[in-house]
């Protein structure tokens, strides 16, 4: 769940996660689009946030994995689902790596 970064309204906003630790990585893939997606946006504007993983909803603040953190989950993700890698071949951006800490 986001709050839009113009609009201040929640956004809820289904997407592929990872778990690290202390939380969970989300990947602003967009399918390897030029942009990055939205909810995004969103989370630099807002980064206190909710997320909803099962049946339990809990609040999270988020930020950018940077260096080497990012590379390591960016890593795993790939190896674990292929088509990020294809995402990666698609676009001239670096997709950002997002963890979701709980608070």
């Amino acid at each position: 769940h986001t709050i839009g970064a113009r609009t201040g309204l929640e956004r809820v906003t289904p997407l592929m996660y990872l778990e690290v630790d202390g939380g969970y990585a989300i990947f602003a893939s967009k399918g390897g689009a030029p942009t990055n997606p939205d909810w995004f946006h969103n989370l630099l504007a807002h980064p206190d946030v909710s997320v909803e993983v099962g049946t339990a909803t809990r609040p999270v603040r988020a930020r950018v994995a940077e260096g080497e953190e990012r590379e390591g989950i960016w890593d795993r993700q790939k190896s674990r689902y292929p088509n990020f890698a294809s995402y990666e071949t698609r676009t001239i951006r670096r997709i950002p790596v997002v963890i979701l800490e709980r608070v």
